[in-house]
C-alpha cells in the first residue's frame, strides 16, 4: 500500500513539473509574439470564426484567377461541369499566409468565382474536403492548419464543417468522439462514410504521427474509431488514399519523421502500400482489417508529397510530382522535384508513368520491383535537366523514365509538362485531369505556383495551358539573410510541414 501511494505522489510531481514548463514555455513564447506585433494564434483563430458568424448575406462575383498557393483543397463539382477550390497557404520569404477562400471554376465559361458564405471555417491549410451530391450538393471539410504570419505559432483544427452548396451556407458540426487535431491527413467518401488517415500534430516543441481511422456516418452525424486488425501502416502524412469501387480503400506511401537524438530528426519516405478492407468474418460489419499490399507494374522513384486523385470510370488513381531530399559531397540537402504523371491502377494494382506523346498514350511496366521505406537524405541519380527558360528548369528524374517521346531512332520530341512541383490541386472532371499550382524550391526560394493545366485522360497526348504561370520569381521577396553571401537558409523548417501535408 506505502509503495502504490508513493509511486502516486511521484505522478502528481512529474505532473506538476510538466505543467511549470509548459507555463514557462508559454509565457516566453507570449513575450516573443509581443516583440513580433502577433497575437496569441488560438485567440487569432477564435476571432476569426467570430467574425465569420456575423456575416449575414452572401457574396457571389467573379474573380480573376485564384492566387498562388498550395496544400490546398482541390475537388470536382458532384454534379455540374466545375471544379471546387477551399483554403491553402502561400509563403513569400517573410510572410506566411493562409487563406479560407471558396472558389467555383466553371469550366465551360472559363470563369472563376468566389463565394462568402454566412459562418465558413477559419483560414487553414493542410485539410481535406470531399463533395457528395446528397441535398442539392454538399461539401465537408475536416481538420488542417493554421499558421502565423512568422511561422512561430501553428494551430491544428480537429473540426468538421457541412458546405451547402445549393444553400450557399456554412455549418459547423459539433460531434464527439471525432480524431485529435491533425494536418496532412487524408479523408475519402465511401459508401456514405467519410473515412479520416494519419496526419500529424506538431506545435514547435513537440510532434506526432498518426495511424488511426475514423469514420463519420453521414447519415447519423456521428463519429467512431475504426476497430482494426492486422498489420497497420506506420503513422505518417501526406500519404496517397484512394477509395476503390468494391468498398476498400489503398494507402500508399506518406511522410514521418522520428526523433533521433536530442534536437535531431531523421525524415522516412514511405513506399509501402496497404489496403483497408472490411473483416468477412465479423457480421456486424464494424470491423476491418490492415493487408499489406505489393504494387507492381512501373518503378516509381521514393518521394513525398505529390497530389492524388481518382476517376471513378475506370478505376485509375492519378498522381502528379513530389519530391526526394538529395545529399551532396558537402552534406548539405538539395530538394529534388519531380514532374511525372504516376498513374495507378487500382484494379491490376500497378503502377504506370503516362508521358504525353502526341497521339496514343503509351506505357510499357518494367519487372515488379518491391520499394523499402527509405530515409532522407538518400543519395539518388542525378537528375537530366530538359528545359530551362530562365525561370524554370525542369528536371526529370531520378526516375527511370524521361518526359520525351521518342518520334525515330535518332529524332526525339519534347513535350511540355507542368514544371516540377509538391502538394498541388488535381481534380478529374468528366475524362479530364485538371491540375493547379503547388510550390518548388529554387536554390533557397520557396517558389509558389497559380499555374493551371489540363489533359485528356483517355488520350493523355498534350497538357493544354489554362493559365500561364509568368511571374512566379517575382513572388519570392525573401529574408534578410539570403542577402548574405553564404547565408543558411531560414526555411529548412518550413520544407517539412509542406511535404508532410
Amino acid at each position: 500500500m506505502g509503495k502504490k501511494n508513493k509511486d502516486k505522489k511521484k505522478g502528481k510531481g512529474a505532473e506538476k513539473t510538466a505543467l511549470k514548463t509548459e507555463k514557462k514555455l508559454s509565457n516566453k513564447l507570449k513575450k516573443e509574439l509581443k516583440l513580433k506585433g502577433e497575437d496569441d494564434i488560438e485567440v487569432v483563430v477564435a476571432q476569426i470564426e467570430k467574425e465569420e458568424k456575423k456575416r449575414q448575406k452572401v457574396v457571389d462575383k467573379v474573380i480573376d484567377p485564384p492566387s498562388r498557393r498550395l496544400n490546398f483543397t482541390f475537388i470536382a463539382h458532384p454534379d455540374k461541369d466545375q471544379l471546387i477550390m477551399f483554403g491553402g497557404e502561400f509563403f513569400d520569404g517573410q510572410k506566411t499566409f493562409v487563406y479560407n477562400d471558396l472558389i467555383f471554376y466553371n469550366i465551360t465559361n472559363n470563369t472563376w468565382n468566389i463565394v462568402k458564405a454566412p459562418g465558413a471555417p477559419p483560414p487553414r491549410c493542410g485539410h481535406q474536403m470531399v463533395a457528395t451530391s446528397a441535398n442539392g450538393g454538399q461539401l465537408w471539410v475536416f481538420g488542417g492548419e493554421f499558421t502565423s504570419p512568422s511561422q512561430s505559432q501553428f494551430y491544428h483544427y480537429q473540426d468538421l464543417w457541412l458546405y451547402s452548396i445549393s444553400e450557399k451556407k456554412w455549418e459547423k458540426i459539433i460531434a464527439p468522439n471525432g480524431p485529435s487535431a491533425r494536418s496532412g491527413h487524408r479523408m475519402v467518401l465511401l459508401k456514405k462514410k467519410l473515412f479520416v488517415f494519419g496526419g500529424f500534430h506538431d506545435n514547435l516543441r513537440s510532434y506526432r504521427y498518426f495511424n488511426d481511422v475514423h469514420i463519420f456516418d453521414l447519415e447519423k452525424y456521428e463519429w467512431k474509431k475504426l476497430d482494426v486488425g492486422g498489420i497497420a501502416p506506420s503513422p505518417r502524412s501526406g500519404c496517397v488514399m484512394l477509395p476503390i469501387q468494391d468498398g476498400r480503400i489503398l494507402i500508399y506511401g506518406g511522410y514521418s519523421k522520428e526523433n533521433i537524438k536530442k534536437d535531431e530528426d531523421k525524415g522516412l519516405v514511405h513506399s509501402d502500400s496497404f489496403l483497408l478492407q472490411p473483416d468477412k468474418n465479423d457480421p456486424t460489419g464494424e470491423k476491418w482489417k490492415w493487408i499489406h499490399k505489393k504494387i507492381g507494374g512501373t518503378y516509381i522513384s521514393p518521394r513525398c508529397s505529390m497530389s492524388s486523385t481518382i476517376s471513378s470510370s475506370n478505376s485509375i488513381g492519378y498522381c502528379y510530382g513530389g519530391v526526394f531530399d538529395v545529399e551532396d559531397e558537402e552534406e548539405d540537402l538539395d530538394s529534388q522535384f519531380f514532374n511525372d504523371c504516376c498513374l495507378l491502377d487500382t484494379d491490376k494494382m500497378q503502377w504506370k508513368i503516362m508521358q504525353p506523346t502526341g497521339g496514343k498514350s503509351k506505357t510499357k511496366p518494367i519487372e515488379d520491383i518491391e520499394v523499402q521505406d527509405v530515409e532522407m537524405p538518400l543519395e539518388i541519380p542525378t537528375p537530366k535537366e530538359v528545359s530551362n527558360d530562365g525561370v524554370f528548369t525542369v528536371t526529370v528524374g531520378p526516375a527511370i523514365h524521361t518526359s520525351s517521346a521518342t518520334k525515330t531512332q535518332d529524332e526525339k520530341v519534347l513535350l511540355f509538362q507542368p514544371c516540377p512541383r509538391i502538394n498541388c490541386g488535381l481534380a478529374i472532371r468528366k475524362g479530364t485531369l485538371y491540375l493547379y499550382g503547388g510550390m518548388f524550391e529554387q536554390g533557397e526560394k520557396q517558389i509558389t505556383l497559380n499555374d493551371f493545366y489540363s489533359i485528356d485522360i483517355k488520350k493523355f497526348n498534350e497538357w493544354k495551358t489554362i493559365i500561364e504561370d509568368k511571374n512566379s520569381e517575382l513572388s519570392w521577396i525573401g529574408s534578410d539573410s539570403e542577402d548574405e553571401e553564404d547565408g543558411e537558409s531560414s526555411d529548412s523548417e518550413d520544407s517539412d510541414s509542406e511535404e508532410e501535408d
